[in-house]
């Protein structure tokens, strides 16, 4: 990536937050940004097409931070809304944090150490602490749950971002697509580590989350 003369150099991180009618929320997922021990950031805020006053909320709680950038998109889906950030970061590593989850104070902190002592790692992902039940729809087959302890967690991922370039970001599938992106990063040979300290806070008590959504809707086909 070139830099522009004069202009301020790329952050270490670019944080992406995809969200949809979750204004009540977020404040809770930018506060734990903002509270970080590591301070070399950016955040990403892509509005997924949201019609509940998310742009005044979000736009007023960060008015004063010049770190963060909001971007609005009409309604395309989580992964399209996580390559939209892909697009808009600078950052040498891209991390991600959905708009209902939330970041333990040394989160940034633990993985930039990480990488500077292992330069050549290309994804770094990692444990999570999970509030709600902890069983999620198996991708291969929705109609089952399986352990969240089986499955890597999209918003634990750290992206360099020649990987993501070379891999073109996410693939646009209904559910999954985290786990699609984990897979070929696999298949291309990639160097993949894993931070077992979950300092990732994943929240599943919101009946809209997507893992639950799916859930629903393939028991519901099967009561049919």
């Amino acid at each position: 990536m070139i830099v522009p003369i004069g202009a301020e150099p790329p952050p270490f991180f670019s944080i992406i937050m995809p969200t949809f009618n979750r204004w009540r929320l977020t404040v809770k997922a930018i506060n734990s940004i903002q509270a970080q021990i590591f301070q070399d950031w950016e955040l990403l805020i892509v509005d997924d097409g949201s019609h509940d006053g998310t742009y005044d909320f979000v736009t007023t709680e960060t008015d004063r931070d010049k770190r963060v950038r909001y971007h609005y998109a009409t309604n395309r889906g989580l992964p399209m809304a996580r390559n939209i950030g892909l697009l808009m970061s600078r950052g040498k590593y891209i991390t991600f944090l959905d708009s209902d989850d939330e970041y333990l104070p040394e989160h940034l902190q633990i993985r930039a150490e990480y990488l500077a002592a292992h330069s050549q790692v290309e994804l770094l992902h990692g444990d999570v602490e999970v509030i709600g039940p902890d069983t999620v729809a198996d991708k291969h087959d929705p109609s089952k749950l399986i352990p969240i302890s089986e499955c890597v967690i999209g918003g634990t991922f750290v992206i360099r971002r020649d990987l993501a370039e070379r891999l073109h970001g996410f693939r646009d599938i209904a559910y999954g697509d985290d786990a699609d992106f984990f897979a070929r990063a696999e298949k291309s040979g990639a160097i993949i580590h894993k931070i077992d300290v979950p300092t990732y806070r994943y929240y599943r008590t919101e009946a809209d989350s997507l893992t639950n959504r799916v859930a629903v809707t393939f028991r519901s086909r099967l009561n049919m």
